[in-house]
């Protein structure tokens, strides 16, 4: 099956107080390092949902709706481009490796994505429920797909959550947990 990547990149950023998508980490933008662990994956085409970042890209069809309206048009455009799996991906979550992702990569169809966190998820785009709506919860089109469920491994979770504050994005900067 064909494996295509959504970075979601839209948002309003305002617990962070800056464009995460364009926050460097150790010189390179979030954004182009979502991309590079994307590419790594084998995903082709990748794409951003919800602004232009230089990449292939879809526009936010309802702003403020939610991640999940990115995720649809997301896969969309990946369908239409001839994928039929997604990787879904956050910008906020620039610190996560290809080992980090292989387990849901190596999930059987529909996909997986971690017990307690909606991204990153991989899914077969065909498993999208057809009813989805925009305001939806992450998690509600999850479930609605039928995705595995694996739990997170050790350590992982730091990773996974992101950073949508500057100081997780400092606790990420160094490995360490954000503070409370």
């Amino acid at each position: 099956m064909s494996l295509g990547a959504i970075i979601l990149v839209g948002g309003a950023s305002s617990r962070m107080g800056a464009d995460k998508a364009r926050l460097t980490w150790d010189g390179h933008r979030a954004v182009d390092l979502v991309a590079d662990l994307a590419r790594a994956a084998g995903a082709s085409p990748i794409i951003t949902a919800g602004g232009d970042y230089g990449l292939t890209f879809v526009e936010d069809p309802a702003p403020g709706a939610g991640p999940v309206a990115g995720v649809l048009v997301g896969a969309a455009r990946l369908a239409a481009e001839g994928a039929s799996r997604a990787l879904i991906l956050a910008v906020d979550a620039p610190t996560l490796h290809l080992s980090d992702i292989a387990p849901l990569l190596a999930a059987p169809a529909p996909g997986a994505a971690y017990a307690d966190y909606p991204l990153p998820a991989v899914m077969a785009l065909a498993t999208l429920p057809t009813d989805a709506e925009f305001g939806w919860p992450l998690a509600r089109l999850i479930e609605r797909a039928g995705l595995a469920r694996p739990e997170a491994g050790p350590g992982l979770e730091p990773r996974l959550r992101g950073a949508n504050t500057p100081g997780e994005r400092e606790a990420l900067s160094f490995g360490g947990e954000p503070p409370d």
